[in-house]
């Protein structure tokens, strides 16, 4: 029964939230992700993470802005939530540390 499966992955994933996942436009070393939808757990914290010692990845929410590192995505998503119920996040590279040569 289809009904029955809709209702059991609803209880399933409940406390996780929807998030949209995509390359920021101008990006050129990041690949495309194969998938851009997430059900994410709230207790996740959103970090600066270095790709090499001359890279950093980035996510952005909203295309617009930094999170601070110290917020779950639970703090983030209910600051940030488009009205779809979705949160959007972009994923960049950026050089650092006198990389970009």
């Amino acid at each position: 029964n289809i009904g029955w499966l809709d209702i059991k992955k609803k209880r399933a994933f409940r406390s996780r939230f929807p998030v949209v996942v995509e390359r920021y436009r101008k990006e050129k070393i990041l690949p495309q992700l194969d998938r851009i939808k997430f059900l994410v757990s709230p207790d996740i914290s959103i970090t600066r993470l270095s790709l090499t010692a001359t890279q950093a990845f980035y996510l952005l929410v909203n295309n617009q802005s930094l999170p601070c590192p110290s917020l779950t995505i639970l703090e983030i998503y209910n600051d940030n939530k488009d009205e779809d119920g979705f949160l959007y996040m972009t994923y960049a590279s950026q050089e650092m540390f006198g990389g970009g040569k």
